[in-house]
């Protein structure tokens, strides 16, 4: 890890800096696909899948037989485990249902504002490396609960054309309405656009690589709303001489794990928590199957020490980081300040782990400083919301002439005499 030693807030940019790579080729090639794939249809998808996935698939819809397999062949104690978080993941969104007030602002006028389901929602499973079931579960549960009436789920297939079997049988346990064989810069395009046996969508949802994050926001310009801007996973650790660095090492490990690009960030007011993080992440990662992965990941990771608390809570609002750990002996008064980051987990027994897979929160969260305006996904992500208002005889002769003065001046006279009109009516 790079260590820094009180560094001067003017240097807090520089050192906070996520990885930087080149996005003007990336996002021309991405382009070059997506209009490809518009004009030609199941013939390009058919053709991208064979260049990027290593297979040339004629049906990209997983059939039934292939559900029944998959969950034949998964551990039972695995499924548990599935369903275990599945019924947490659940009881988490459910509470997050909203409610629909009538406002009467005024005697006579009445507003409200009711929660509606997107109807058509598209989710996007990455499968490569590692085969994220549990996005399946993030994704796919509150679209159900918000009462979505079809999701769509695409995820890369392997070299034989198969699907991961856990995520077939996650897709299947939480109701996903129809699943395809589909992945990358494809996949989105296929869901933004409609291709074949593919539906078109409204929202589309999910993380991916930076082709798949290039895909989203090109198709979000004109074709179909996405969940989040977002980027590398990354995490960020408050520690102070209370935590413990074994515990803190191991959450640095799990996000460095995810990928090459991701970053990992220690805020601490004790230097000698540091030597003994370090020594830990070297014993650590020597353990890990995904090694060389972490390995370049850690790279890109930073150790910093700061002479205090408020010192602390300043670099993390800063940074605001995706995954946020409080190993802090009073880590509830501390979170109370902080109001930049995707989700935060208290205490040395609250593993970033536990959002990722069980607890209940939702593990699709912004990375890339876009915690600052962003939220991770919840259930109000899956619905949009519509304003109704009623006005009473009674109502309109009280706000009328507020409306008739307003829209006079501003010179918009059709307006006035839309009001106008009713006030004579009700004068006569």
């Amino acid at each position: 890890m790079k260590r820094f030693n009180n560094p001067p807030k003017a240097e807090w940019d520089e050192i906070l800096k996520r990885p930087m790579f080149d996005v003007s080729q990336l996002t021309a090639s991405v382009s070059q696909i997506l209009a490809d794939i518009r004009q030609n249809g199941i013939q390009a998808i058919q053709k991208y899948t064979e260049k990027f996935d290593g297979v040339f698939i004629q049906n990209f819809t997983v059939s039934e037989s292939e559900f029944v397999e998959a969950a034949s062949s998964l551990n039972p104690e695995l499924k548990s485990a599935i369903e275990v978080a599945a019924n947490n993941i659940f009881k988490f969104h459910q509470a997050q249902m909203p409610e629909t007030k009538r406002v009467e602002t005024m005697p006579g006028v009445v507003c409200w504002q009711k929660p509606v389901a997107i109807e058509k929602v598209g989710l996007y499973i990455p499968g490569g490396s590692a085969p994220l079931f549990s996005t399946v579960l993030m994704l796919s549960i509150p679209a159900k609960i918000a009462g979505c009436k079809e999701i769509v789920l695409c995820t890369p297939p392997d070299k034989n054309g198969r699907v991961n079997p856990a995520i077939l049988f996650a897709a299947q346990h939480v109701g996903v309405t129809k699943v395809f064989k589909l992945g990358g810069i494809q996949a989105i395009a296929a869901m933004a656009y409609g291709v074949d046996v593919v539906p078109k969508v409204d929202k589309v949802f999910g993380p991916g690589n930076q082709y798949v994050m290039a895909a989203k926001q090109l198709v979000s310009i004109s074709d179909a709303a996405i969940d989040m801007p977002a980027g590398p996973s990354e995490v960020a650790v408050m520690a102070d001489q209370s935590a413990n660095p074994a515990f803190i090492a191991s959450d640095l490990l799990s996000q460095a794990e995810h990928g090459p690009d991701s970053q990992v960030i220690l805020v601490t007011n004790n230097a000698h928590l540091v030597d003994h993080v370090e020594k830990e992440l070297i014993a650590q990662l020597n353990e890990l199957p995904r090694m060389a992965i972490a390995e370049k990941a850690l790279l890109n990771s930073r150790a910093i020490v700061v002479n205090s608390v408020d010192e602390m809570i300043e670099m993390i609002n800063v940074y605001a980081p995706e995954h946020l750990i409080i190993s802090m002996e009073n880590y509830l008064e501390i979170a109370e300040k902080i109001v930049n980051a995707g989700s935060v987990f208290l205490g040395n027994y609250t593993p970033e782990s536990a959002g990722d897979y069980a607890s209940g929160t939702n593990h699709t969260l912004p990375t890339n400083g876009w915690a600052r305006s962003f939220s991770g996904v919840n259930l109000e992500s899956y619905m949009k919301k519509i304003t109704f208002q009623e006005i009473s005889r009674e109502g309109i002769k009280t706000l009328g002439p507020v409306i008739e003065k307003m829209a006079a001046a501003e010179l918009l006279d059709a307006h006035k005499n839309a009001v106008t009109l009713r006030l004579k009516e009700i004068n006569k």
